[in-house]
Order: structure tokens, then C-alpha cells, then sequence
């Protein structure tokens, strides 16, 4: 007797709440991460913080559904981790750039690009039920510690970045003392 094997094989389409779309987006991030961090296994720095940010990708994913697993403590060592790479590529990070450059630093800005999808589905859940502020602190926080990490990638390696000049919105005026 042959088994109908379609929803043991997609369970998740069985499901109809955004809950399951923030799963499948961190859970993408959470690959993506392993990905960038397999690419900078020389780089101990940025290798080490991706081996704590992949797990963290998936206490992120099932706070959501699940026990709220990101804690204050969690939000303050990933400030500490941005203010970093900040300290070390600030220069370099005063305008938008192009994400291109090695292979690891465009992985991170895959990273960055699926951090940002994370938060987009977060805020879908948001509308279904509650969800804790923290979650959004930490998913938009991890979006731009991808992005310091992939220019600071780049910077390691010598590759320059190359800003983004918008025909569509005026160049904003910096603050001097930002």
C-alpha cells in the first residue's frame, strides 16, 4: 500500500498564518549564514560571530511561535558586535554602497538582504498577533551588522566599495558630528 507523502512532505502548507513565512524566511537566513561564514573560516573574527549568529537565527525563528529566546543580553552583545565592525570600516560605511565585492562579503550581503526579509515578515506576523519589541530591535540590528561585517570583508581583503548614487532621491545631507 503506497503512502500519499504530499503533506508529510509540506507540512507548512497546511498552514495559513504569517507565523510559518517568518519561519521559512529566518530559517533561509540561518542557511545563508552558515554559507558566509563557510567563506571566512580565515577571517576568525567574523567566522566566530557567524557561528553565534547562525543558532541565534533560529532562537529568533521560534520565538515567534514558540518561548521568546532572544534576550536583552542577546540584543547587547549583537550592539557590541555591530559597534565593532563599525570602529573598524566607519569611513567606508558613510554612504550606501553597492553590495558586491568577494564572494564572502556579497554571502554577507545575502545575509543582510534576508535579515531584511525577516523583519518584513515579523511586521506581517505583528498584525496577526502580538509580538515582543525585542524581536524587532534584534532583526533589524542583525541586518546592519551584515552590512558592516560584508564591508569589513571587503576592507580585510583590499577590495573598495563603490557607493550608490540614486537618480530617484537627493543625496542626504550628513551631520558633522555623525
Amino acid at each position: 500500500m503506497k503512502k500519499d507523502l504530499r503533506f508529510l512532505c509540506y507540512p507548512f502548507m497546511r498552514e495559513a498564518a504569517s507565523t510559518v513565512d517568518f519561519e521559512i524566511r529566518t530559517d533561509s537566513l540561518t542557511t545563508r549564514i552558515g554559507q558566509a561564514a563557510s567563506l571566512v573560516a580565515d577571517m576568525e573574527v567574523v567566522y566566530a560571530d557567524l557561528q553565534y549568529l547562525q543558532p541565534m537565527a533560529y532562537h529568533l525563528n521560534g520565538s515567534v511561535r514558540g518561548k521568546l529566546a532572544i534576550t536583552e543580553a542577546d540584543l547587547n552583545r549583537l550592539s557590541d558586535m555591530y559597534d565593532f565592525y563599525c570602529e573598524k570600516v566607519h569611513d567606508k560605511t558613510q554612504s550606501f554602497v553597492l553590495p558586491q565585492g568577494t564572494e564572502a562579503a556579497c554571502a554577507l550581503h545575502v545575509c543582510r538582504s534576508e535579515a531584511k526579509k525577516s523583519v518584513r515578515a515579523l511586521h506581517k506576523v505583528s498584525l496577526e498577533q502580538e509580538v515582543p519589541q525585542i524581536l524587532f530591535d534584534y532583526s533589524h540590528l542583525l541586518a546592519n551588522v551584515f552590512f558592516v561585517m560584508a564591508v569589513y570583508v571587503n576592507d580585510q581583503t583590499g577590495v573598495e566599495e563603490i557607493p550608490f548614487v540614486s537618480k530617484s532621491y537627493p543625496e542626504r545631507k550628513r551631520r558633522k558630528n555623525a
